[in-house]
């Protein structure tokens, strides 16, 4: 499988890749420049952190800002707050996607990367739930292919934990230890799913992306990504075989960048898989 380069935005923390099927769209972020990005194009220059994102059954898409759920609405960029989370000042949201019926699971995380002061939530729309306190750095999700397991990273742990899914309530139960990532590979990051049930996870500081199988742990591939700090990915093109990574340029060295140059690219790698979709909120 080869890594091609998209394009090459050198983004302060590339994040957040969302497939819209419909429109055969590519939505991410750059959190730091506060960027929502279409494709290879800026779609929107916003005035707080965006986290995540996710497709909007109305067209529009779902913004999980620094401590909101929120609607922006890409023809115009307006932002419409929906839900506003209680949370630390010293904390902001990271990655989050919708569960297959259409629930927007966010988490958040210490902006000092230290303190266990996240957590981890569901919004239907309506109401905001807490699924999960004691967070660190919130960061990959993903579902199993019949939907009753929830796959979770948070970052400083080095492991993905499954739990059981109830996908009629949103409940999460069960936890425990899917994955353990090795110190020599980097840190698990975003994640996605394919529908042979295996997962892919970016790894911040390991310049990769790489398949796990979730049932025994194991390592099946790894593929190099010309970005130290390889930061999410997702499936997506009309065939949903296309593997779509960001990347991140904050806190690197100046060894670092001449040996990483295209760090905070945008690339695409063709699989022999097909992913999970996206699914939309609503």
């Amino acid at each position: 499988m080869q890594t091609e380069l998209l394009l090459d935005a050198k983004a302060t923390l590339g994040e957040g890749p969302a497939w819209d099927a419909k429109t055969q769209t590519l939505y991410w972020l750059d959190i730091l420049e506060k960027r929502v990005y279409a494709d290879t194009q800026i779609l929107a220059q916003l005035d707080e952190f965006i986290g995540c994102l996710a497709p909007r059954k109305n067209g529009n898409l779902l913004l999980g800002t620094r401590f909101s759920f929120a609607d922006l609405a890409p023809d115009s960029a307006q932002l419409t707050v929906l839900a506003t989370l209680n949370e630390l000042p010293t904390n902001r949201m990271n990655d989050g996607k919708c569960d297959p019926a259409g629930r927007f699971i966010a988490g958040t995380m210490d902006m000092n990367e230290k303190d266990p002061h996240g957590a981890l939530y569901s919004f239907d729309g309506n109401q905001v739930t807490r699924l999960l306190d004691g967070v660190t750095i919130s960061n990959g999700l993903a579902w199993s292919v019949d939907h009753k397991t929830f796959y979770y990273i948070d970052t400083p742990t080095r492991e993905v934990k499954a739990f059981d899914y109830d996908l009629a309530t949103g409940q999460i139960a069960n936890p425990r230890a899917a994955i353990r990532i090795p110190e020599s590979l980097g840190w698990p990051d975003g994640m996605t799913s394919d529908t042979d049930g295996n997962l892919w996870i970016a790894l911040w500081g390991g310049a990769q992306v790489t398949k796990w199988n979730p049932n025994t742990g194991k390592l099946l591939e790894q593929i190099p990504v010309p970005a130290l700090q390889s930061s999410a990915c997702v499936f997506g093109g009309r065939d949903m075989n296309e593997l779509y990574v960001t990347s991140a340029r904050v806190g690197m060295s100046e060894a670092d960048l001449k040996k990483y140059p295209l760090s905070g690219g945008l690339f695409k790698i063709v699989t022999g898989v097909t992913g999970m979709p996206t699914f939309e909120f609503g």
